[in-house]
């Protein structure tokens, strides 16, 4: 089994197929959030904090961490980004950038053994992420395009993680260190988009034996109600191999899906974790309406 292992100062994350799904938290990212944009640049990170702490206590495993501000200072932002989250979670960190330099300084300012988001199949790319990523000892999230662009064949993209893959061994990188995105693609775009994701997943695991990730929620986008495909795609993709995903743990049907995935494929020993959360919940219901009989009980006797 390939067990790919990121790390908090203090808390290690497994991705595997033999492992419980991994949620990475998304929500700490400025794209379409202005006002977050905005006092992410004024070095205002009391949402960041926030927006950490709500994450984690809902349920994920880890957090992205993203600073993408247009004609802002994308890397010392990133960085103290980084240093605020851990500061108030102890969750391992998937850093995320299309910046070369912001990579460099989120890694230089975490404590532990992130996730790098991300390395495509660019021959510029492959070089000047790889290195660094073998420099820091990451993780990294290989996204499957390349010069060409986004192939709307799963074929080619699948060509082009083995590409990766290879070139990362060139670095020293193990391939168990490697987390492939299939790209998800809005499915009110593009017709197929979920049955190229799900053949591309199962190739991934079962040739290249490598873990997996993708941004769930680009499936739904432009769509109404889209946290019930965001769930209902996260169920098939965790049926084909999917080890994780950059998804919204605030979402209760998220969650849901996932803790039930883990009990259908078996990732959920005697099914303690699903117990244990359901038993929670019922126990305050139960609790609350406990209280409420007992209430209305008291107002009968006394005639109110």
């Amino acid at each position: 089994m390939t067990h790919t292992v990121m790390s908090s100062a203090t808390r290690e994350i497994v991705l595997g197929f033999d492992r419980p799904f991994v949620v990475i938290g998304e929500r700490i990212n400025p794209t379409g959030r202005a006002l977050l944009s905005a006092e992410m640049a004024a070095g205002d990170y009391h949402r960041v904090r926030a927006d950490a702490v709500a994450q984690v206590e809902a349920g994920a495993a880890m957090l992205d961490v993203n600073a993408g501000i247009p004609m802002a200072d994308e890397p010392g932002i990133l960085a103290e980004a980084v240093r605020q989250v851990q500061a108030v979670v102890d969750v391992p960190l998937s850093i995320d950038s299309s910046i070369v330099a912001a990579l460099e300084a989120g890694l230089e300012a975490y404590d532990g053994k992130p996730l790098v988001n991300s390395v495509t199949g660019e021959e510029e790319r492959l070089e000047s992420v790889l290195p660094l990523v073998a420099r820091y000892g990451a993780a990294v999230v290989a996204i499957t395009n390349d010069e060409s662009g986004i192939s709307q064949d799963p074929d080619v993209r699948f060509d082009v993680a083995r590409t990766i893959v290879r070139r990362a061994a060139d670095h020293g990188i193990l391939a168990s260190d490697i987390v492939v995105d299939p790209l998800v693609m809005p499915i009110a775009a593009v017709s197929a988009a979920g049955r190229d994701v799900m053949a591309l997943v199962g190739r991934l695991r079962r040739e290249l034996g490598v873990n997996t990730t993708c941004g769930a929620s680009n499936i739904s986008f432009g769509l109404p109600n889209r946290g019930g495909i965001n769930a209902a795609f996260l169920a098939m993709a965790i049926g084909a191999g999917l080890t994780s995903a950059i998804t919204n743990p605030l979402e209760p049907d998220i969650l849901r899906t996932v803790l039930a995935g883990d009990v259908l494929t078996g990732n959920d020993a005697n099914c303690a974790a699903w117990i244990r959360r359901h038993r929670a919940a019922n126990g305050d219901g139960d609790g609350a309406a406990s209280g409420r009989r007992r209430s209305n009980r008291r107002r009968a006797r006394s005639g109110g």
